[in-house]
């Protein structure tokens, strides 16, 4: 057992360290750009547009819980002139393993892992899959609090944008067949950050595109304006910092992630420098199925 608790806590330790660029540096910059604003027009005001969008997504929430999918991240050191030095992907498959999701490590550089490779993700899911299932109710109950939290900590950032952002519908514009109002946010004057999350808000604009017919944010854009300070001084980024969100509709039931793409410059401890781009693709959205996950449980055996 005491084998198996440090497996969970390096899981737990790795995965907040992958939390962490998609929380500060592409989910939380995306959040910013949801906010209020007076302006008319066509008959349609932005601050309501942009209010139906935030209770569409948090219902988005809970069905996106019934998915797994594969999350591909590349991230590209560029030098000043935006040439690529190196690149570096991996590839998670992203299940639901006893109620909170799991990451398994698939593939390295567009490669399938080596056996050995392999059979460790394989002994880390039998591993995490024998603790969850040997949890007492009150180990089960802190894990779902933990995974609830950060999901309550995200739609506590929705509604803080609400507060921190002047919103001016632009116009319409289409993304394939659909119909969309497009939005643009700037940061509202005398705005005070009530999360930590926020400290940055006032440093970052955007553009939003909202589906006409059901209200639903299909592509997000956000550059920073200012300088952004993440974590002290440990990481600053350069103003000029771009971040592109896509969505698309997954079996005519729910909108999900596609595609997400930020690009920055950035000086980490005040030292080094970094010119790069980061990019997330999620591949294959399936309905979550009770058996799959009993299938792949075996399948280590």
């Amino acid at each position: 057992m005491g084998l198996l608790r440090n497996e969970v806590k390096r899981q737990k330790a790795r995965v907040k360290r992958q939390k962490c660029f998609r929380r500060v540096g592409c989910w939380a910059l995306f959040f910013i750009i949801a906010a209020p604003s007076g302006l008319v027009l066509y008959g349609a005001d932005a601050r309501e547009i942009v209010r139906r969008s935030l209770q569409i997504d948090e219902n988005n929430e809970k069905i996106a819980r019934n998915y797994t999918f594969l999350e591909r991240t590349e991230q590209r050191e560029t030098d000043n002139d935006g040439h690529v030095k190196s690149r570096k992907s991996k590839t998670y498959d992203v299940t639901l393993l006893e109620g909170s999701p799991y990451r398994r490590l698939v593939e390295v550089d567009g490669r399938p892992l080596p056996p050995k490779d392999e059979q460790k993700e394989r002994e880390k899911l039998q591993n995490n899959t024998n603790w969850r299932r040997a949890e007492t109710s009150a180990q089960r109950q802190q894990r779902m609090a933990e995974y609830e939290r950060s999901r309550e900590n995200q739609r506590q950032t929705f509604r803080e944008v609400l507060q921190a952002f002047d919103f001016q519908l632009l116009g319409e514009d289409r993304i394939g067949s659909r119909a969309m109002y497009v939005i643009g946010a700037t940061p509202h004057p005398g705005y005070e950050p009530r999360l930590r999350v926020a400290r940055f808000f006032p440093k970052v604009k955007g553009k939003l595109w909202i589906d006409q017919q059901d209200y639903q944010w299909v592509r997000a854009e956000a550059e920073s304006i200012d300088t952004i300070s993440i974590a002290g001084f440990i990481l600053r980024v350069a103003k000029g910092a771009h971040l592109t969100i896509e969505m698309e509709h997954v079996n005519n039931e729910v909108w999900l992630p596609k595609h997400v793409l930020a690009r920055a410059s950035a000086r980490i401890a005040l030292v080094r420098k970094f010119n790069g781009e980061y990019e997330i693709d999620y591949l294959n959205y399936r309905k979550f199925q009770v058996d799959s996950r009993v299938v792949a449980a075996q399948e280590i055996n």
